[in-house]
């Protein structure tokens, strides 16, 4: 989007967004005058307003201050050319209320008016929204669902844990995948110690075969641990109370298991069509699920970040500095989008599993004293920066190509990268 002078804009809104209405503060451009209103959250009233104040200034631009960077009211009003909505973090929003109301005095109409005065004189610190294209804003939403799923899906199994321990742990085992279709048809059929002991053998063994649980030995030694199993306790008052927990919790589980995978399906459609999908499915252990969502991270707008540090910083990856006189320390970023944060921590964690210099590197930092989430964070800290140098180049990443440069830096991790080699050695030699 280009970002335009303050002098062209035909007039100022700042907008105080609630539940149920928006308080407006308007300020015509070369006028002192402001204009307040309640706006109510209905479509069909936002419709009118739009337009009316459209037809007022002769289709705009007109440019709009709001705390918020998506959500409904921000999704109601960017259909509409004529606006260039403009995000304000509440906290600076906050700040800025505190340093003219010492009192901590706060009203949805004055906070219109402070946002406002934010646009008017600091608009040099604010950035207009700039959307994506639909499929990618789609796909943004999908794999933010997805996550959100997985956290229930995470939930639940917990909870199915922990009602199982109760009154029939051995299951536990028999079944170790808890968020699968094994897991709840297991329990569907059999919610019990003594149901599942009185089916026959025959029962079992096509049962375990129809969820392809594979090998004789295997299933044997199931069947054989069923048959010998010996209850946790006899008391009908707990287990008829938790065996209908577990059935209330396992239909729960297992309507999110097949959204998941309808979401899986969903999210794979959009993103193997997109043409920078392969730059991030090259990526070490991102995976079906990883990629999108590091798709997404990086997203379509390459001038959005001017370096890799721009992208770093945002992400809240990068450590944030403080200095007080002869004083300083060092500490992670509290506001920053958490869930692309989370992207970020979660794919380089995994991908010490799949690339050799990054278990390297965890492995240095944590024999450095470091904790497994710090060590992880750093390691996201450097993946950032290869993958904005392959995203802007449009180059997908080789493992072998960043191993030789290296070696031609004489980067300490060439050594680091040897002693983990020489470690995994002496392990894979122990008896």
């Amino acid at each position: 989007m280009t970002r335009l002078a303050t002098d062209e804009f035909v007039a100022f809104i700042g907008l105080d967004w609630a539940d149920a209405k928006h308080d407006i503060c308007l300020q015509v451009a070369g006028s002192d005058k402001r204009e307040v209103k309640v706006l109510e959250h209905k479509p069909e009233v936002i419709e009118a307003w739009a337009t009316a104040l459209l037809q007022r200034f002769g289709g705009g631009p007109i440019a709009i201050a709001l705390e918020l960077n998506k959500g409904p009211i921000v999704e109601a009003l960017r259909k509409y050319d004529g606006f260039v909505l403009f995000h304000i973090n509440p906290m600076m929003l906050a700040k800025y209320r505190e340093a003219f109301t010492p009192s901590q005095a706060k009203d949805d109409p004055s906070d219109a008016e402070l946002q406002l005065e934010l646009l008017l004189w600091h608009r040099d610190k604010l950035t207009p929204l700039a959307p994506q294209s639909p499929e990618m804003r789609a796909l943004a939403q999908l794999v933010e669902h997805r996550r959100r799923l997985v956290a229930d899906r995470v939930r639940i199994t917990n909870r199915l844990t922990s009602t199982l321990k109760t009154y029939f742990p051995q299951v536990l085992p028999w079944c170790p995948t808890k968020d699968s279709m094994l897991f709840c048809d297991f329990l569907g059929q059999w919610p019990t110690l003594k149901a599942v002991q009185l089916a026959r053998r025959s029962t079992l063994e096509r049962f375990f075969r129809h969820h392809h649980v594979h090998g004789e030995q295997r299933i044997n030694e199931r069947l054989d641990a069923i048959k010998s199993a010996v209850p946790l306790t006899t008391d009908e008052g707990v287990i008829a109370s938790n065996a209908l927990m577990v059935q209330a919790l396992m239909a729960q589980l297992r309507v999110i298991l097949e959204a998941i995978e309808r979401f899986d399906q969903a999210i794979a459609e959009r993103a193997q069509s997109h043409p920078d999908y392969a730059l991030f499915e090259a990526l070490p252990g991102a995976g079906p699920a990883l990629a999108p969502r590091l798709l997404v991270a990086f997203g379509e707008q390459r001038e959005r970040y001017g370096s890799a540090q721009e992208m770093q910083k945002y992400a809240g990856i990068a450590p944030v500095l403080e200095r007080s006189g002869k004083q300083s320390w060092v500490h992670w970023r509290r506001q920053c989008p958490k869930f692309l944060r989370q992207t970020f921590v979660e794919w380089a964690s995994v991908s010490i599993r799949f690339s050799f210099w990054a278990r390297a590197y965890y492995e240095h930092q944590r024999d450095k004293g470091a904790t497994h989430q710090a060590a992880v964070r750093s390691l996201a800290f450097k993946w950032i920066r290869i993958v904005f140098r392959c995203w802007q180049s449009g180059t997908p990443y080789d493992e072998s190509v960043y191993l030789a440069a290296l070696q031609r830096r004489g980067s300490s991790l060439i050594s680091n990268l040897a002693q983990s080699s020489k470690k995994g050695e002496k392990e894979a030699k122990k008896p």
